[in-house]
């Protein structure tokens, strides 16, 4: 693959495909993120993260716990694979006090960025 400027061009069998403004997902969203909207009291909170690196995605859960604190898992992965600037007990804090905007906000200050969420 050679990228040049704006263009992509895919060179297969001395074939030469132009792919107009390819932007990756990844970009996109670092660009316009969407509008999140998390339940009300929601005991379970699961963030869908693209990756910079091949738009890979992938999961980040948040659950209430016995003493109604919530405790973040990476689904199988481990959490520094997104390499967020903050401290897991930091992300953490910032979900018990319901402020879902800075908990999105530290999760991009990785190498993803946030797609959608999903609560109940």
């Amino acid at each position: 693959m050679i990228i040049k400027t704006n263009f992509v061009y895919l060179i297969c069998n001395k074939l030469i495909i132009k792919k107009e403004n390819v932007m990756s997902k990844f970009r996109e969203l670092r660009m316009n993120p969407p509008k999140l909207t998390i339940k009300e009291g929601a005991r379970e909170v699961i963030f869908k993260t693209i990756d910079a690196m091949c738009d890979n995605v992938h999961y980040i859960t948040f659950k209430k716990n016995e003493e109604g604190d919530f405790k973040m898992n990476g689904n199988g992965f481990s959490l520094s694979n997104w390499q967020m600037k903050h401290e897991k007990h930091e992300v953490e804090w910032e979900a018990d006090e319901n402020m879902w905007g800075g908990v999105i906000a530290m999760i991009n200050s990785g190498v993803s960025a946030v797609e959608s969420v999903i609560s109940r």
